[in-house]
């Protein structure tokens, strides 16, 4: 429901509608009655934010990602779109890579087209120097700001969150249970997200006594073949683990196919645990162990958020929302 919807049914323009919504004095009491009217009759809540522009909203959320070829951004954006679209909102997407100043450039693009709200997908758009993430607390000056999975702190932005931390430290810690004792840790980059899954990983470590080696913590590009090729080269240098956790799936299938290529037996000889649940976890032989961090709860939770944002309602800042650990092949717990 819009206000295109209102405008067609009270037989006015959109003009008209907008200028009722704003108290305009230009409209007939008459006119404002029976517009007001209709409202009512459809159920029509307008945007509290985009009112004050003077020409009601244009129904649209800019929506902003790295890098749209990640299996768990293409997932979130298809999620985002489906859910906006079910509640009359068309989408902007911009995918801007990594770089902080083309984030910037593409944030001031979205709020130059007067969108309604900006959704940030991803942690990757939280900075870790305070003044790097001046420009998102800046825009939330003037439409809400909505992270999918990174935290921020100001009025009106509104974080979803997936509890990572908590959820690699119930991974870790079924590893350490079922007997392993040295697991290797894998991850892509760092940013809100990656920081809370290592955090995590060392906790479970620390928790039963052993001290966190920086030797078993490693840092490997997103990819398959990459996490192969460096697990081999550890394997080769003497570097001897039991079990490989990882912050993605990628990585899990990289570990897979090590393990295959080193002739070690999964689960008994090496355990192998993913992240995010994606389609990769079905895809391996034998099929992996993920954590699935649950990311169409997370855009549907926004959207949600938004929605309630929109209409004025009482929404909390910040949303944390608990994975599961989905037991598969790679793991014998």
């Amino acid at each position: 429901m819009n206000i295109y919807d209102v405008s067609k049914k009270a037989e006015v323009s959109i003009a008209t509608v907008s200028r009722v919504l704003n108290g305009n004095p230009n409209v007939s009491e008459k006119t404002r009655a029976h517009v007001l009217e209709v409202m009512e009759e459809l159920g029509y809540k307008p945007n509290i934010f985009a009112r004050g522009l003077g020409l009601n909203t244009m129904q649209t959320i800019g929506i902003m990602c790295t890098d749209s070829s990640d299996l768990y951004l293409a997932n979130a954006i298809y999620h985002l779109e489906r859910d906006l679209r079910a509640n009359g909102y068309d989408s902007v997407l911009c995918c801007t890579g990594y770089e902080l100043e083309t984030k910037q450039k593409y944030f001031d693009l979205l709020c130059s087209k007067r969108v309604d709200a900006i959704i940030l997908a991803g942690s990757k758009f939280i900075e870790m120097k305070a003044k790097d993430n001046a420009y998102i607390l800046d825009g939330a000056e003037k439409l809400p700001i909505m992270l999918v999975n990174g935290f921020l702190e100001g009025k009106n932005i509104y974080s979803t969150v997936c509890d990572d931390r908590a959820a690699m430290h119930k991974a870790a810690s079924h590893l350490i249970r079922s007997g392993r004792k040295r697991i290797l840790y894998l991850y892509t980059s760092v940013s809100y997200s990656g920081n809370n899954k290592l955090q995590g990983y060392k906790d479970a470590l620390l928790g039963v006594g052993f001290i966190p080696d920086p030797a078993y913590i490693r840092q490997c590009p997103r990819d398959i073949l990459a996490a192969k090729e460096l697990l081999l080269l550890l394997w080769q240098e003497g570097l001897k683990f039991d079990a490989v956790l990882t912050s993605s799936d990628a990585l899990a299938a990289g570990a897979v196919k090590f393990a295959l290529e080193a002739k070690l037996k999964i689960p008994q000889e090496i355990s192998i645990i993913g992240y995010n649940n994606s389609i990769l976890s079905h895809c391996t032989t034998p099929e992996l162990t993920s954590v699935d961090s649950k990311v169409e709860a997370l855009c549907t939770t926004t959207v949600n958020t938004l929605m309630g944002v929109f209409s004025g309602g009482n929404v909390p800042s910040r949303t944390t929302l608990a994975a599961d650990l989905i037991k598969r092949e790679t793991t014998d717990f």
